[in-house]
């Protein structure tokens, strides 16, 4: 199910998506939480782009997987493999963090008038840039264990 679509493997074009979808949920959840007016203006788009993240990351994980049975295992090919492995729970984070933004700042005007503790949103602030950051660079480490283990092999050929 996750090995081709018209004949081309499905890992390369999943993975392209992916690589931006999942940056670009960070991106978000990081800024909702930091700005106001971006909170205001997004609504519930960090959710959203982190949900698509949800979903995209076991796809390239599963077409990933398909590709290797085809070309073959390598030392290259498996520490992506493993780097891989690791984003899911980022990503999760990444949703829960979005999710509880979502709820907490949906009432944020009834918030402030029942004078919520301002380290709730400090705590909310630093668990987003935490979740954001881990992702990206785990998304950065991926991509970039990926090209390498392409570009090394294409070029050995």
């Amino acid at each position: 199910m996750f090995d081709t679509i018209a004949g081309l493997p499905l890992h390369p074009l999943v993975i392209h998506a992916t690589e931006v979808i999942v940056p670009a949920a960070a991106l978000a959840v990081a800024l909702a939480a930091l700005w106001p007016r971006f909170r205001r203006w997004a609504g519930l788009l960090p959710l959203g782009l982190a949900l698509a993240a949800l979903v995209l990351v076991p796809v390239s994980e599963q077409s990933g997987e398909a590709l290797e049975e085809r070309v073959g295992e390598s030392a290259l090919i498996e520490a992506h493999a493993q780097l891989a492995e690791g984003l899911l729970p980022w990503v999760v984070g990444l949703v829960a963090v979005a999710a509880l933004l979502g709820w907490w700042f949906r009432g944020e005007r009834a918030a402030r008038a029942a004078r919520v503790p301002r380290w709730v949103a400090v705590a909310l602030a630093v668990a987003a840039v935490l979740a954001s950051t881990g992702t990206t660079v785990q998304a950065v480490r991926i991509g970039h264990s990926g090209a390498t283990a392409v570009w090394s092999q294409d070029t050995a050929k």
